[in-house]
């Protein structure tokens, strides 16, 4: 099939939900593409992303979404998965109807299965299982995205790609503890902890269960990647090293000089999704040389954001 949809200068770039963790990053690269959030276009309502599509993008690259913490997607699986749903079908319906050349989705490892009998998972595995209860309705919604793209790039010769992304932390998370990160989470325990004088932090669970995490300014480059060097591949976004809970705030506090501080487990708690990591080995053939954030660095960098703007 002839490919109408693609050109060689990428010069008008659409980053929808500019303003969140790592649209905010991605400023700092992509300086002169438009940056839109909620406040700007309703992407629920068909006639608002008509407009906004049909304004002569050369590339979108997705980072909207309703995200929210455990409790919030336990409580309303039904808003997350309706609003989601929504918002990725209306996009690529439109920027598919006006020949959008590139479009670049960001998605979640969550969309993984639950449970496997294979780790790290590689891209062929997103369908081999359902994914974790906690956030079910969000992860459909993002799975269907990867089969929406999929779907079009197949009957419509479109070129459009899908990245996901492991946990994430950087200074711009929500510092809001029903719906930052662990790392987020974590540090804002240690500079209070900081602040108060304390002997040391409490933290959910058994501190057994194993995260990938990334600096969120690691994903914004590799987004950049893929709009300087035309990717149209779809992977995983992920550092090598999976670590313990416990191991990454062993990390988090000799990265910010307070390995005096006691890390206490509540074992009572649940500990959620055991382990969830995924392959990048497709992803370092495609960007050959990528070089990800040392985990010390990145939360020394936030670290010393967040203190150094009084913001926890």
């Amino acid at each position: 099939m002839q490919n109408v949809y693609c050109k060689v200068n990428m010069t008008k770039i659409l980053v929808t939900g500019g303003s969140g963790m790592v649209g905010r990053h991605l400023r700092e690269i992509l300086p002169d593409a438009e940056y839109i959030s909620s406040k700007d276009y309703d992407l629920t309502n068909e006639a608002d992303v008509r407009s906004l599509c049909e304004r002569g993008w050369d590339h979108v690259i997705h980072l909207a979404a309703r995200v929210g913490g455990i409790l919030e997607n336990i409580s309303r699986p039904g808003d997350f998965i309706e609003e989601n749903l929504l918002i990725n079908a209306l996009l690529l319906k439109y920027a598919r109807a006006a020949k959008i050349p590139r479009l670049t989705a960001i998605l979640s490892t969550c969309i993984y299965p639950d449970v496997y009998d294979r780790y790290p998972m590689v891209e062929e595995d997103i369908h081999n299982g359902p994914p974790q209860r906690t956030n079910f309705s969000y992860a459909i919604a993002k799975r269907a995205v990867a089969v929406h793209i999929d779907a079009i790039n197949q009957q419509y010769g479109t070129q459009y790609n899908y990245l996901i992304p492991c946990n994430l932390y950087g200074e711009f998370d929500s510092i809001d503890e029903t719906k930052s990160h662990f790392v987020t989470a974590l540090l804002a325990k240690i500079l209070k902890a900081e602040r108060e004088g304390a002997n040391g932090i409490q933290l959910l669970g058994t501190g057994r269960p194993m995260r990938q995490f990334m600096y969120a300014g690691d994903l914004a480059e590799v987004i950049n990647d893929c709009v300087e060097k035309q990717v149209t591949e779809s992977f995983n976004v992920a550092v090598s090293e999976n670590l313990t809970i416990k191991e990454i705030a062993e990390t988090a506090l000799k990265a910010t000089g307070n390995e005096h501080l006691a890390i206490r487990f509540d074992n009572e708690a649940k500990d959620g999704q055991f382990r969830k990591d995924v392959s990048n080995e497709k992803m370092l053939r495609v960007l050959p040389g990528f070089e990800f954030t040392p985990l010390a660095k990145g939360i020394r960098k936030v670290y010393e954001y967040y203190k150094s703007n009084n913001i926890v």
